[in-house]
């Protein structure tokens, strides 16, 4: 009998929220995978939801916020040697103030500072298109 023994591939959202120049990015926690790792917030896709729904829950989950989930950005997938990432970029506004509530660090990031940071190789694009200027849309 034949088994399958591709990594099991994950579905994940991710808010891109721009103030000023700056984007809403927090920091992996340890014992995490990735751990260490700024990102931009969001999470797995749980069954049933939509994708814009999965980002609203995350959101509301992490960072105590409530957002308006608007465009598609970018859809990218990166192979890990333990998983496979389907990441899915989203253009989001604040609605309420974000705050960490599960310990994690959180930050606004210049565009200029993001190729410095240390991101998720799955992120990598997404960096690109922001630090050279490019809008999100685009």
């Amino acid at each position: 009998m034949a088994t399958d023994s591709r990594p099991p591939r994950i579905e994940v959202t991710a808010a891109v929220i721009e103030r000023d120049g700056a984007f809403l990015l927090t920091r992996r926690l340890d014992g995490t995978h990735l751990e260490g790792c700024w990102e931009f917030p969001g999470g797995k896709r749980h069954a049933g939801e939509t994708l814009p729904e999965c980002l609203a829950r995350e959101i509301r989950e992490e960072l105590d916020a409530a957002i308006v989930v608007s465009d598609l950005i970018l859809t990218t997938a990166h192979n890990y040697p333990e998983r496979t990432v389907e990441l899915h970029f989203f253009r989001c506004t604040l609605v309420t103030e974000p705050r960490p509530v599960m310990g994690q660090e959180m930050r606004w990031v210049p565009r200029g500072e993001l190729p410095g940071l240390p991101l998720p190789p799955a992120d990598d694009e997404l960096v690109r298109r922001l630090a050279g200027g490019v809008a999100p849309a685009e």
